[in-house]
């Protein structure tokens, strides 16, 4: 990571040298910032950009335990809110609250060198325990509800309850990120390029690519990972490849040595992660992200492998997909296990070709 040193204008008798971790996507993921040298002045402006949310309070002790390998596992997700600076991006207010439009479960065994990244898509059908809402109401457990439906219902506390009841694997973090953060924090970094194989044109998005790379403002990535009607079948499965490659082409460009070597441009990047951010309690100070990113410092974007949730169509509903058996098991079991996931496993009868 880059580090960059800068003096302010106020002349402060003391500098805090930090390093920041933004774990996220576009949607969003876990995307990895580092700078130092900040004033006091901008350490508590950041401190106090930051949004949390208790997990750990709200879920209590009804929760597979601690892996005993040491690993560490994140939730990332990428909200929907058409609410404040949301309201026109992405298609502006489709009525409704927010969903989870993107989730993402990262694995980051012991040694933190490697993670392996799996997508839920949003369309899945699950179980939905009973879980405590962000307001303190109880839901009761309910069948065959779309992943995406289970934030507008229960909030953070309920998606967790869920994803750790389909995994069995305890969530140790928890990272949002809605439409406006994604598309400043995009913009504070001067584009992210990526490349595409085949071109994109999604009259619905007002996404239009042709083969090879390209530097992609705030609201062109935000279409990027958004869009479906461009790439593959049209579903919701199709896309999930160009989230993936999204999020690697993000960390790649944070870890070469130029992107954050202004200090201008690093405290843009800063000051945007920080906003864009609602995470747990245990991420939720400077402090807590500088730890978390000392641990991530070894992890390479070159040793991320990224994968769907082997799905297949529903019986009933073909339009919506179900958790793929064997598959789904052997991939949970073998990343509470912490050993190589089997190739059978990696299989998705519902694939959805993606660009």
């Amino acid at each position: 990571m880059a580090r960059s040193d800068t003096r302010t204008a106020e002349k402060k008798p003391r500098t805090r040298r930090r390093k920041i971790l933004l774990a996220g996507a576009a949607t969003v993921v876990a995307l990895a910032l580092a700078g130092g040298g900040f004033a006091f002045w901008t350490y508590r402006h950041l401190e106090g950009n930051l949004d949390t949310v208790d997990i750990d309070k709200a879920l209590g002790d009804d929760r597979p335990a601690p892996l005993p390998t040491g690993a560490q596992d994140i939730l990332v997700i990428g909200s929907d809110s058409r609410s404040g600076d949301n309201g026109s991006l992405a298609g502006g207010d489709v009525g409704g609250t927010a969903r989870s439009d993107t989730a993402m479960v990262v694995h980051i065994p012991q040694g933190r060198a490697n993670a392996t990244v799996v997508s839920i898509p949003r369309d899945t059908l699950v179980t939905r325990p009973t879980c405590t809402t962000s307001k303190g109401r109880q839901l009761g457990e309910a069948q065959r509800v779309m992943f995406n439906s289970i934030y507008t219902a229960g909030g953070p506390t309920c998606v967790v309850k869920t994803v750790e009841s389909m995994t069995g694997l305890r969530m140790n973090h928890y990272v949002e990120i809605d439409f406006a953060g994604f598309k400043g924090l995009v913009d504070a970094m001067g584009g992210v390029q990526v490349t595409v194989d085949a071109p994109i044109n999604d009259k619905y998005s007002g996404l239009n690519l042709t083969p090879g790379t390209h530097t992609l403002d705030g609201t062109q990535s935000l279409a990027f990972v958004r869009t479906r009607h461009g790439v593959g079948d049209g579903s919701d499965l199709g896309r999930i490849g160009l989230q993936q490659k999204f999020i690697l082409a993000v960390l790649s460009q944070l870890q070469r040595q130029d992107t954050l070597s202004s200090p201008t441009k690093l405290y843009g990047v800063a000051d945007a992660a920080t906003k864009s951010l609602t995470t747990d309690a245990g991420l939720g100070s400077l402090p807590d992200l500088v730890t978390f990113a000392q641990s991530m410092k070894g992890l390479k974007p070159s040793r991320m492998e990224t994968l769907m949730l082997p799905v297949a169509y529903d019986r009933v509903d073909p339009n919506r997909v179900v958790p793929a058996q064997p598959q789904d098991g052997e991939l949970w079991a073998a990343l509470r296990e912490n050993k190589p996931i089997p190739a059978e496993a990696k299989k998705s009868p519902a694939h959805g070709t993606s660009a």
